[in-house]
């Protein structure tokens, strides 16, 4: 089995795009994420419209992929039309790009380093620091990976993440982060102006939500599920945060289309230069990467994903608030009793 260096070099003949496919698969899905979102407003019934509206989100989430792709000049590098609609697209998404590659950058070269910073991630302490912060810290760390703030990712991670605190962090720096707030509310404020609160709920609020729950829990669960590992930084390997730290997302045919294939999210950690519709062909030709940890979109499995919450170094594995209570209780217990002296 391959390992190691050899291994991130077998994966180098599938970096290689197929630039009409490239296109084709751009082309086709912002074609129909244009008509989708023209159903919200225009077909006849409020069933159809809140159907095209959550195909909208959908569809917005198959269009994150391939401009994620994009930014990691996996496709369509050097071409200026690609680069104008990746920007246009970033800025709509609420993901521009200034911001977006830098901390995505970052992510991918510090995937599952315990003590970096957590830019690009979700933060991940161990029990002993859980346990000796401050009760708001704890407060504080468990909010940004409550499920409600995941599934909340319209607001929480794209518009203040992606947008205000970037720009409030450098406004020099991502002057495109405050664009693409200033035209995300104004588009909205126009449309419930001229078309009131229900074109406003179908056309943007809908697709966003679902777009951004959806993107803020694939990016949790691809790195923080059952059996994931995380390393203090001296130990740390890239291709082993790949394939360790890095989890094969299984999902049916319908949602593998619209993820784009980031399901193989091993793959993509070991080669970022791989096109995304490259991925699955990867995994078949390489049976080192077929053996990689899983996780679905099933509730039980997003129900155990979501019951992380530290790591434990001496149990070498994610545990949940309830075992960090459970261990600090028969810690308790076993802790001798003071021994007093007589004077």
């Amino acid at each position: 089995m391959l390992e190691g260096k050899e291994l991130i070099l077998a994966t180098k003949p599938y970096a290689r795009e197929d630039r009409a496919k490239s296109w084709r698969c751009t082309l086709s899905t912002l074609s129909l994420l244009v008509l989708s979102l023209t159903g919200t407003l225009l077909l006849p019934h409020l069933a159809l419209q809140l159907l095209a509206s959550i195909l909208s989100g959908l569809l917005i989430v198959r269009m994150f992929v391939i401009y994620h792709d994009h930014q990691h000049h996996a496709i369509l590098h050097n071409s200026r039309i690609a680069e104008a609609i990746m920007l246009t697209f970033g800025i709509y998404v609420l993901a521009p790009s200034s911001i977006w590659k830098r901390s995505h950058d970052y992510h991918h070269k510090h995937n599952s380093k315990l003590f970096s910073a957590s830019i690009g991630s979700y933060p991940i302490i161990t029990r002993k620091k859980f346990e000796s912060i401050t009760p708001a810290e704890r407060r504080t760390y468990l909010f940004s990976r409550h499920p409600l703030t995941i599934a909340g990712g319209y607001l929480s991670m794209f518009m203040l993440g992606m947008c205000v605190q970037s720009f409030l962090s450098s406004p020099r720096k991502h002057l495109d982060s405050l664009l693409a707030l200033i035209i995300h509310i104004g588009g909205s404020a126009a449309v419930i102006y001229f078309l009131g609160w229900q074109s406003w709920m179908l056309f943007i609020l809908i697709p966003f939500t679902i777009a951004c729950g959806i993107g803020a829990y694939l990016f949790y669960a691809q790195h923080n599920f059952p059996g994931v590992t995380f390393n203090v930084n001296q130990e740390w390997c890239y291709d082993k945060a790949a394939l360790l730290s890095s989890s094969h997302m299984l999902m049916n045919p319908v949602m593998t289309w619209f993820t784009g294939n980031i399901g193989y999210h091993h793959i993509h950690h070991l080669n970022a230069r791989i096109p995304f519709y490259r991925l699955p062909e990867v995994m078949k030709a390489i049976p080192a990467l077929q053996n990689a940890k899983t996780t679905t979109l099933s509730l039980r499995d997003i129900r155990a994903c979501f019951l992380l919450k530290v790591w434990d170094p001496e149990q070498d594995r994610m545990i949940s608030l309830a075992e960090v209570r459970a261990i600090r209780s028969a810690q308790l217990m076993t802790k001798p009793d003071p021994v007093i002296v007589a004077g």
